[in-house]
């Protein structure tokens, strides 16, 4: 534990073990018992800081996409281009949840594990961070320089695609992350026309 602060390190020491325990055999087929065992603590220990094992569930899914929240708004402007922003929000979508991979797949797998209010609390940032995506896609869309039917599914469409990064890339391969990123913003912008817009 780091001298001085030992409350704030046996929490954070916990969600990671939890974070890594839930990422590597999935939150059902894990006991607090292990968690605890993983920190070097005595399980009841976990309870100081967590009431439950949802709520630790719960506490790791909101804080992934709080943080998610807060870098995509640091990332991508909220006016200006449609065409830059959205190249931006693909970029950024990219590199970030290449960075967090067991945030990202505990985010989307263990959704089925939570309960009800979790679920909702959970289902409303995510919603939140769709209705950036959505801005970005409208605004474009009434500029006239993205060839758009249906916004709301476009926008979970591309999320989707996107998030799909995480299942295959494996750093020192033969492309970086940052190459990856710019093709995937290339794909994104060709699927909704852009250059052929800009050409006419």
């Amino acid at each position: 534990m780091i001298s001085g602060h030992p409350k704030a390190s046996t929490k954070q020491a916990i969600e990671r073990a939890a974070l890594s325990l839930f990422a590597e055999r999935g939150y059902p087929a894990v006991s607090m018992r292990e968690i605890a065992e993983r920190v070097g603590i005595r399980q009841g220990g976990i309870y100081n800081h967590f009431g439950s094992k949802q709520a630790l569930l719960v506490h790791l899914m909101e804080g992934h996409m709080r943080a998610l929240l807060v870098a995509l708004d640091a990332s991508v402007p909220k006016g200006g281009d449609p065409r830059q922003r959205l190249a931006q929000f693909v970029r950024f979508h990219v590199l970030y949840h290449l960075t967090q991979p067991d945030d990202v797949f505990i985010a989307y797998m263990e959704l089925r594990s939570l309960e009800p209010d979790g679920l909702t609390r959970l289902k409303e940032l995510r919603r939140a961070y769709e209705e950036r995506l959505r801005r970005i896609l409208e605004a474009g869309q009434r500029l006239g320089v993205f060839a758009i039917t249906d916004v709301p599914v476009q926008a979970m469409g591309l999320i989707a695609m996107l998030t799909g990064v995480t299942t295959w890339y494996h750093d020192g391969g033969r492309l970086t992350r940052e190459e990856v990123a710019d093709i995937y913003a290339e794909m994104v912008m060709r699927s909704l026309d852009v250059e052929e817009t800009e050409k006419s």
